[in-house]
């Protein structure tokens, strides 16, 4: 009986995939060694970019979200410096706290008392006012309070005698802040105290919510709503809501910025932030401020001090 000598098996090469589970790349095209080391020093490149690439994160407000400014701002900004952003947008108030926490590199709000404290209590060195634009009262196109006109301490006065339902932002934003310093101007209590609730009307309903929602809630229901203007520019499910009082020097709205301080949280992304604060400040970031409109309306007015 003659012997058919045995061939050694091969060890697979290394890499090689088993025929049991090359079934499962049948249909992927042959790229060959060249092509897989292209795709590999392609990808080094891009994880390599992803690496490199700089970014900050701002707290700010919902009404420099939600009237679209930060859509045509930041990438602006990041065309400029190469630096990208991430926005937090709630109320100023808690944009406020997350800065206290060290959460954001930089604060972009409307408060200024806020903002002028927040400095004093040591969490920036210094506050850099922005841009301005207005509060407006918005409500039902046939006023049943009687508040049309530009004397905005005398509707609340009037929604609040007639009980007409009024949905308030109730969310320690800086809208918030205002309509509440407006209320303490309406006699309703004593000087200088804070307006209870039940004073201002039964129709009176705090949402905790953003001016987009609370927008849409007065929408919805036909009740008044002390909005930023910007913000109403943007709205489009206005229903049958319309600018009441708007002119008075009351609701003026001002903006500031703020570096949040390295010496508290030196973890931050101080440069970056500064780089934003110095770009928004100059004329370059101004007039990008300026330029910005909905339907040729200019929605924030530059005024940074320089």
């Amino acid at each position: 009986m003659t012997l058919t000598p045995m061939r050694p098996r091969r060890s697979p090469s290394p890499g090689a995939i088993p025929a049991a589970r090359q079934s499962r790349f049948r249909g992927i095209p042959r790229i060959g060694r060249a092509g897989l080391h292209a795709l590999i020093a392609s990808g080094a490149i891009v994880l390599s970019l992803a690496a490199n690439a700089e970014t900050i994160t701002m707290a700010s407000t919902t009404s420099t979200e939600q009237s679209g400014l930060f859509g045509h701002l930041l990438p602006a900004f990041k065309q400029a410096s190469g630096i990208d952003i991430k926005v937090v947008a709630v109320g100023t108030g808690q944009a406020i706290d997350m800065a206290k926490r060290g959460d954001a590199d930089v604060l972009f709000v409307h408060d200024t008392a806020a903002e002028e404290k927040f400095v004093a209590e040591g969490f920036a060195a210094k506050r850099f006012p922005v841009m301005y634009n207005d509060f407006v009262l918005i409500g039902p196109k046939g006023d049943p309070a009687g508040t049309k006109g530009n004397d905005i301490v005398a509707a609340l006065k009037k929604i609040a005698a007639t009980n007409a339902p009024f949905v308030s932002r109730g969310d320690k934003s800086g809208t918030d802040a205002a309509e509440r310093r407006l209320w303490t101007q309406t006699g309703l209590a004593e000087a200088g105290q804070p307006v209870p609730n039940e004073k201002k009307g039964t129709g009176y309903k705090e949402c905790g919510c953003g001016m987009g929602p609370a927008l849409n809630m007065a929408a919805s229901t036909g009740a008044y709503v002390l909005a930023d203007r910007g913000t109403w520019l943007s709205f489009k499910n206005r229903a049958d809501l319309a600018v009441l009082v708007e002119g008075d020097k009351r609701l003026f709205n001002q903006y500031g910025v703020m570096v949040v301080s390295p010496t508290k949280f030196p973890q931050l992304n101080s440069a970056g932030a500064q780089k934003f604060v110095d770009w928004v400040t100059s004329p370059a970031g101004q007039s990008t401020i300026a330029a910005y409109k909905i339907g040729g309306e200019q929605l924030f007015f530059p005024n940074a001090e320089r």
